[in-house]
């Protein structure tokens, strides 16, 4: 027994010395960064607030690679497929890690099997924004004009799937009312049409809309945060206004493909933390209307577990079904 004890001891011992003599030459080039959404979405704000940052911590500059397609999987795809040498993240939403579990029936990954989660960096609350040719000044008279129109008002949404087409959906639920759904390709070319008044209405992260919002662009209506936003304190929840279980976030987060060497995925989730909970990197997130989270890769794991199980329960009850 002390025999095979000993064994094992080595042989862990030798791992953990490969592991952190593999550490001590990471990175030893550019790491990329996968973005899975079109540029100018939370996705590609968020990356390339962190990659400047990261880049600076980590000696090696970190390239923002846009693989957009398919709401988010054609990226994540590439990331989980990719070598687990530290070289290559992926950042990603709610809708890439856990939206897209429930509704995909051929997911070509699995976002708590194929890769080695770092941080969820920041969550925003989505808002509910109306273009300025919409006649509504508020979320009672949303509901009204919706009502009163059954199907004939739109949403967009930056994709089939994504959290502003599932909160959406809730949204109609909850009020019982229609609208079209228009989908888009991303959240930037969401916002262009919102502007030009092409459609009606969105649920966005507000951390997309904001600047929009405060340019006059837009009008924002009501938070899904469970309190106000200290950025927009005039902003009422949809909680306060009496739209029950419609407190949702969306949120960005950071891993990479499964089997990081330890000491490299140990690296990469402090110098991500670090990046957006200390210094300029939160201010500026902080800026745009994030809510800064900086949470462990275990407390990120706990995180999605319980938003692919929240998502499940919307998918089934709007009878979503996405190809």
């Amino acid at each position: 027994m002390a025999s095979r004890l000993s064994i094992g001891g080595l042989i862990a011992g030798l791992l953990f010395s490969a592991s952190a003599a593999h550490a001590q030459g990471w990175p030893s080039r550019p790491i990329r960064m996968i973005v899975p959404f079109a540029a100018g979405g939370p996705s590609d704000v968020v990356g390339r607030e962190v990659a400047a940052r990261l880049g600076e911590s980590l000696g090696q500059p970190v390239i923002v690679d846009i693989r957009a397609g398919a709401n988010s999987t054609i990226g994540a795809g590439i990331a989980a497929k990719a070598n687990p040498d530290g070289h290559t993240i992926l950042i990603g939403s709610v809708g890439t890690f856990a939206i897209n579990m429930v509704t995909y029936k051929d997911l070509s990954y699995d976002s708590l099997r194929d890769f080695d989660h770092l941080t969820l960096s920041a969550r925003t609350p989505n808002v509910l924004v109306a273009s300025t040719k919409v006649g509504a000044t508020n979320v009672k008279e949303v509901v009204t004009l919706l009502a009163a129109n059954p199907g004939k008002h739109t949403f967009g949404v930056a994709g089939m799937g994504s959290s502003g087409h599932l909160t959406s959906e809730l949204f109609m639920l909850r009020t019982k009312t229609s609208a079209i759904i228009v989908p888009f390709k991303g959240a930037g070319a969401t916002m262009s049409d919102m502007i030009g008044g092409q459609v009606d209405l969105t649920f966005t992260s507000l951390g997309s809309a904001a600047p929009h919002i405060r340019g006059g662009r837009l009008r924002a209506l009501a938070v899904t945060s469970g309190k106000r936003i200290a950025q927009f304190s005039d902003l009422p929840t949809l909680t306060e206004l009496g739209y029950r279980d419609m407190e949702v976030y969306s949120w960005q987060a950071f891993v990479g493909p499964r089997g990081l060497p330890r000491e490299v995925r140990n690296r990469l989730e402090t110098a991500l933390i670090s990046v957006v909970t200390t210094g300029q990197g939160r201010a500026n997130l902080e800026n745009l209307g994030w809510e800064v989270v900086g949470s462990t890769g275990a407390q990120f794991r706990d995180t999605l577990t319980r938003e692919i199980a929240l998502w499940r329960d919307v998918v089934k009850t709007a009878n979503i079904k996405l190809e």
